[in-house]
This record gives C-alpha cells, structure tokens and sequence, in this order.
C-alpha cells in the first residue's frame, strides 16, 4: 500500500531525503513560492510548526516555479529568502513540479488520493495536504486556506495519536 513513507525526496540542500522518516508524525505537505500573493503564508506555516512540532507536526515545504514563474532560479535562493523573511525552520525541499508528466511522484499521488474542486491538478501555490501519523491523506486544502484555519484538522490527528 503506498503511503507517505513510499516516497523520497531531495532537501533544498541537496541530500536525498526518505520521507518514511516523518512516518508517527501528522504532516501538512505544502507546495510553496517565494514570490506568491501567498507567500506570507509562509509565517503561518511556521507558526503551526514551532508551536506544534513537539506534539509531533511536521510541515515539509516543496517549492514549485510552475504557477507564474514565481520561484527563485535556484534552490539556496529559496532557502535563504524563506530563513531571512518568514523564520522557516520547518524542512525544505529542493524545487519541483506538481503537476504534468514531470510532476515529482509524491505529487502525482498526492493529487490521486485528494482530488480538488476542479480535478486532481494543483491550481496554486500553498495548496496543502494533511497526513496523518500512519502516512495517509486525510484532507486537501485550497491556497487560500490560512495555515491557522488548519489547526482544529492538526490538532484532532495530534490527539488521534496519543
């Protein structure tokens, strides 16, 4: 059965990355862009995440250029630009796609398992998927769901684990 720890990825820094790590974790898995009306999103993501990671959230950003051309050219600009602006410590991933025939494999399933409104493709930036601790998709949110309006869906996977 495919589930989140079927994939891997590569960190913005390079190293390849098993996401079966976050597996007993609740993850919010969320496609990002530097230079997005969104992007202050970013703030809110790290919010849930500092204020929630030692109850076991984890939010793993993957940033995509494919929405407008609104990501850095390369990925140590994207870290930066997230660490100075918006405080990111959560973990990063090097830039990808999410949808089309190169869409990264984490992505294709993603959008399988929780389709939109409008089909399975991702129509922006900070669309955001739910995962609880056994590495399923529970839930998909559109871009203009602030991150907080998540917390109650986090908060009720936390405590399904505890």
């Amino acid at each position: 059965m495919t589930n989140l720890g079927s994939f891997e990825a590569k960190t913005i820094t390079g190293q390849d990355q098993r996401l079966a790590e976050y597996l007993g974790k609740v993850v919010l898995v969320v496609n990002t862009a530097s230079k997005c009306g969104f992007t202050p999103q970013f703030g809110g993501l790290e919010k849930l995440y500092d204020n929630l990671k030692d109850s076991g959230l984890v939010v793993l950003g993957f940033p995509c250029d494919q929405f407008a051309n609104q990501e850095f050219d390369n990925d140590a600009e994207t870290a930066e630009f997230c660490q100075l602006n918006y405080g990111v410590s959560f973990p990063m991933f090097a830039k990808i796609d999410v949808n089309g025939r190169d869409a990264h494999p984490l992505y294709a399933w993603l959008r399988t398992e929780k389709g939109g409104v409008l089909g399975d493709a991702i129509k922006w930036n900070f669309t955001k998927f739910l995962v609880d601790r056994q590495g399923n998709v529970v839930k998909r949110y559109p871009p203009t769901t602030p991150p907080e309006a998540i917390e109650d869906d986090i908060l009720a996977l936390l405590d399904q684990g505890r």
